[in-house]
């Protein structure tokens, strides 16, 4: 009896055909980044897309293959024109399925603070966003959906801590 570790120093290409076989069978997730941007007073940053009722934090959908870090920071620029390096991780939440749509990681990263003169080169390059505006948490909380508010709660928890948090449909 082989170890799947012999199997791949004896046959490469048997391991390829079984990791591409696993690959076939198992499950895919869709992944979404999104970030916490705030000015130097400390509102955080949101978005709000003209595809859904309520407001966002800025992000989106990662592409195949994307990491998570590489496509908020994608989505930043191709919607607001900001282009930044994101920070620490500051949150995973697993939403589970609801309506039409399988389950989901959302990823929120630290998307750092803004001075005057970068929040004055923000514009609306992509039709998906009709507005953009800093909010204070109490704001933030009155346009957010409930799970995306607890998520944005936790990633503002974890900038103050460092310590990253995981969750599940935006629960500890």
């Amino acid at each position: 009896m082989s170890t799947d570790g012999e199997l791949y120093e004896r046959d490469p290409e048997a391991w390829n055909a079984y990791l591409a076989e696993g690959n076939a069978k198992q499950a895919r997730k869709r992944v979404s980044a999104d970030a916490i941007v705030r000015d130097e007073s400390g509102r955080i940053l949101l978005v709000d897309p003209t595809y859904k009722p309520d407001w966002d934090l800025p992000g989106g959908m990662a592409e195949a293959n994307e990491p998570p870090a590489d496509a908020v920071r994608r989505e930043l620029r191709e919607e607001l024109g900001l282009d930044i390096q994101v920070g620490d991780l500051l949150c995973v939440d697993w939403v589970s399925p609801h309506g039409p749509w399988d389950d989901l990681l959302n990823f929120i990263f630290d998307g750092g603070t803004l001075n005057d003169s970068e929040i004055a080169g923000l514009r609306l390059v992509d039709s998906e966003l009709r507005a953009f505006e800093f909010c204070d948490e109490g704001q933030a909380k009155e346009r957010l959906r409930p799970y995306v508010w607890r998520r944005a709660s936790s990633a503002l928890e974890a900038l103050g801590s460092g310590r990253a948090r995981y969750l599940q449909d935006g629960y500890a």
